[in-house]
């Protein structure tokens, strides 16, 4: 059977400029700029449509393919026809200074009733200050005090003139009031009192010590008399500032009847405002010392009116819908909110106006997206999330209190009810991960959004990607791209994706290729950006990350790395393999070399031995002894040892698609047939002999060519795919030149007798209905040394017996 090599249109599906309807990007209407993905969209769709627990949404797909765009414009479509959110805002609990309360206002009202309370304050301070410095004020309490002084003059005159009565007279000294006896209306002196009788003496002590009776008694009353007027003047002086602030707070609350919170928690700044008026005195008379120095005010921590402040966490416009929030750094402080603290004396110390929104307070009623391996990296992140949707309320906690570090006082703001949708992006790997590892995921995010990586290649896809490039150039101001420009750059898009019948939905590298090509138009200083612009910076992207394929290719010219392309060998095959570093692919050979000898049926894989070979490798080794054993030699036991190696291999080995390869070396050693060098291999292969297809082709097959185009000219060298890779061939323009002048050739193999013949140069030989193999043919001799192992194996077993039995004989 002869296979013939593929046509050099067959290695590349051309997109033709023709078939573009317009002459460059300008003339193009731009759209969003965004490739279109009606499967996830309609699953996100349904996402935000279903308000029910758990329905959040997961994002999965590669890196690039624009999942942040598409869902940020599905979101933003929808919120702007929902309902804004209320303003969330914190104020001062009076009943508990560290429990501060949480106020639900309509959207708008936040802001607005920050500023009516900071206007209030200052009302407050002038009223105050006013009314306590007024006439009627100062009348009102000169006259209790003059009422407690008159008060007590009439108690102290009281006891004069009863004193007088009895000859006493009540005497003010410095250590306060004191009675002595009067003669001649003179107080006596010790020596004069002495001189009295006994019995005057007597009379007057009795008389004094009565006096002292009703003096000690007047001088317990004043305090009570003081302590009753100073209530009178408190009470006054409440009055007086509940009447100063009567008309304000009524105004106030007025304006806010609708709203019962507000109300309630207006009544409590008026009650607290009221005990504490003194606060909206000047207080100049009580500036603070610390240890005799004057402290200056703004050191002294927040002024007294800042418990009247409202500290407004969240406020919207009126007319803004729903918030659509990306959480750029979803840290755990990021999401809940945090609460800050200012130094003070030495000291750390925070009220309720440090409190500050997370990305929850601001996506609340609306939607939050959230990067997930971003998340998942940050501590607690995680957790935090999962347990907020599910109490469907935002606590403000730290790390430091929610894993105990710390026992000091601090705030506990009142949680705030939570309803926020939440989309998370991220890699299928991630998606999976999370399902199998978190059994909380899935009753989470009940919704999957899957990304396509790739899009149907046809006339619509292209009007698509034209309409993208026509988006990246005015959104970025570059030079427009004629329309061979787009079409190598739908070209390109088919060999990122691997497939010449679908695009790559990778956005992000097509982007990057758009600018690159205007930077080459541009320094070729022309205006519009060509075909040829796009190939440069196609070419000079692998010239800035293809040092290391550049270096395996010198190597192997230099002979260091033994690759040969011409000529013949047995047992020996050039295997194709892909290498990726830093997202740049590229194909180099591989010398796979297979040895037999008699053996009991071992197939050694070398690589797996030294654990080298990974496990796909290692299956595929596995599949060639299943192939060898169902085809050759049925009616006989394997008798053979073979090996096979990946010669110069020093590190991991791993995938099946050099399985074929290893098969056809294989063989040759069997069969003692030589295979061409000047062809390279590549393919998997099933117990079945058929060739499978394999990733990488388009890499794997430049790898060769560039391998023998270094040792110089490229003449009648060659790759052997998997006929099911044919679909994904967009090789490059030299290799394809190549193949057009007969010089270099590609050929699709079905079976692994197709590979062989075109190997060796020999039929390969189907089995006859007697069960045997043409003569001559590659099948026949592998056969026949596989029949001459196992006769000659028991050819040695039969001597061994006769042998034990001879020597058993013996006398």
């Amino acid at each position: 059977m002869a296979i013939a090599s593929l046509e050099s249109s067959e290695l590349y599906r051309r997109c033709d400029p023709e078939q573009l309807l317009f002459e460059t990007t300008a003339d193009l209407e731009v759209r969003d700029g965004l490739i279109a993905q009606d499967r996830a969209i309609a699953a996100v769709r349904f996402g935000i449509g279903i308000h029910h627990e758990g329905y959040n949404l997961f994002a999965l797909g590669p890196s690039g393919t624009g999942k942040y765009a598409l869902i940020r414009r599905a979101l933003e479509e929808r919120a702007r026809g929902e309902a804004v959110p209320p303003d969330w805002c914190y104020v001062f609990n009076f009943e508990d200074a560290h429990r501060p309360r949480a106020l639900r206002l309509p959207p708008g009202k936040g802001a607005e009733l920050r500023r009516d309370m900071d206007q209030l304050v200052e009302d407050l301070h002038r009223a105050i200050q006013a009314l306590f410095e007024s006439d009627e004020y100062r009348t009102r309490t000169q006259a209790l005090e003059e009422e407690l002084e008159e008060r007590q003059e009439r108690a102290m005159s009281e006891i004069r003139e009863l004193a007088k009565e009895k000859d006493v007279i009540l005497l003010q000294t410095p250590t306060g009031f004191t009675l002595a006896p009067l003669r001649d209306g003179k107080p006596l002196g010790p020596n004069e009192f002495h001189a009295l009788s006994e019995e005057e003496r007597a009379r007057i002590e009795e008389d004094i010590n009565s006096l002292q009776a009703e003096m000690r008694k007047a001088l317990h009353q004043m305090p009570l008399w003081k302590k009753r007027s100073d209530e009178q003047i408190e009470a006054l002086n409440r009055e007086m500032a509940a009447a100063a602030i009567q008309s304000l707070m009524e105004g106030l609350s007025d304006k806010y009847a609708d709203l019962q919170a507000v109300v309630d928690y207006l009544s409590q700044v008026q009650g607290d405002v009221v005990e504490n008026f003194r606060q909206f005195l000047p207080d100049h008379d009580k500036q603070p010392q610390l240890l005799g120095i004057w402290i200056p005010q703004n050191a002294d921590g927040p002024p007294w009116h800042q418990r009247y402040r409202i500290n407004v966490l969240l406020g919207h416009d009126k007319n803004g819908g729903a918030p659509v929030v990306y959480a750029d750094l979803p840290a755990h402080h990021q999401l809940v909110g945090r609460i800050e603290h200012r130094a003070h004396l030495g000291a750390l110390e925070t009220d309720f106006t440090m409190i500050r929104a997370g990305s929850l307070h601001q996506a609340n009623g609306g939607y939050l997206i959230v990067d997930a391996l971003k998340l998942l990296m940050q501590p607690f992140a995680w957790e935090t999330l999962k347990r907020l949707l599910q109490a469907a309320e935002i606590r403000i906690e730290s790390l430091a209190q929610i894993t105990s570090l710390i026992s000091t006082l601090s705030l506990e703001p009142e949680p705030i009810p939570l309803d926020v949708k939440v989309v998370m992006l991220g890699e299928r790997h991630i998606y999976y991960l999370l399902c199998e590892l978190d059994p909380e995921f899935s009753e989470l995010f009940k919704v999957a959004v899957d990304f396509e990586d790739q899009l149907e290649r046809g006339p619509e896809s292209h009007l698509v990607y034209a309409r993208f490039i026509a988006s990246e150039v005015r959104r970025a101001e570059l030079h427009h791209f004629d329309r061979a420009a787009v079409a190598r750059v739908i070209e390109h898009s088919a060999r990122l994706a691997d497939d010449n019948e679908r695009l790559t939905s990778h956005m992000r590298s097509i982007g990057d290729l758009v600018r690159e090509s205007d930077y080459w138009a541009r320094t070729a200083g022309r205006e519009t950006v060509g075909a040829e612009d796009v190939q440069r910076a196609i070419d000079a992207k692998i010239e800035r990350v293809d040092r290391i394929s550049r270096r395996i290719r010198e190597e192997t010219t230099r002979g260091t790395i033994l690759i040969e392309t011409r000529g013949t060998k047995v047992g020996q095959v050039n295997g194709l393999a892909v290498m990726s570093l830093g997202g740049f692919a590229f194909g180099h050979p591989s010398r796979i070399t297979a040895r037999v000898r008699l053996g009991k049926g071992e197939l050694i894989d070398i690589e797996r031995e030294v654990k080298l070979g990974g496990p796909i490798h290692s299956k595929g080794v596995l599949i060639l002894q299943g192939f060898i054993a169902g085809r050759y030699a049925l009616d006989y036991p394997l008798s053979l040892s073979a090996s096979l190696v990946f010669e110069q291999s020093y590190g991991g080995v791993e995938g099946d698609s050099a399985s074929s390869a290893e098969l056809y070396a294989l063989l040759s050693a069997l069969a003692d047939l030589p295979i061409s060098q000047s062809l390279a291999v590549t393919g998997s292969v099933n117990q079945l002999g058929e060739v499978q297809a394999i990733g990488g082709v388009n890499e794997k097959i430049e790898g060769f060519f560039d391998v023998c185009a270094a040792r110089g000219s490229v003449d009648g060298q060659g790759v052997l795919i998997p006929a099911s890779n044919v679909k994904h061939l967009m090789l490059r323009s030299d290799v394809r030149e190549a193949v057009a002048r007969g010089r270099f050739a590609v050929y699709p193999i079905a079976n692994i007798d197709e590979g062989i013949e075109i190997l060796t140069g020999m039929q390969a030989g189907e089995r006859a209905s007697d069960g045997t193999f043409p003569h001559g043919s590659v099948n026949a001799r592998v056969e026949a040394r596989l029949v001459g192992f196992s006769e000659r194996l028991r050819a040695l077993h039969a001597q061994d017996a006769k042998t034990r039995t001879d020597a058993g004989n013996e006398p």
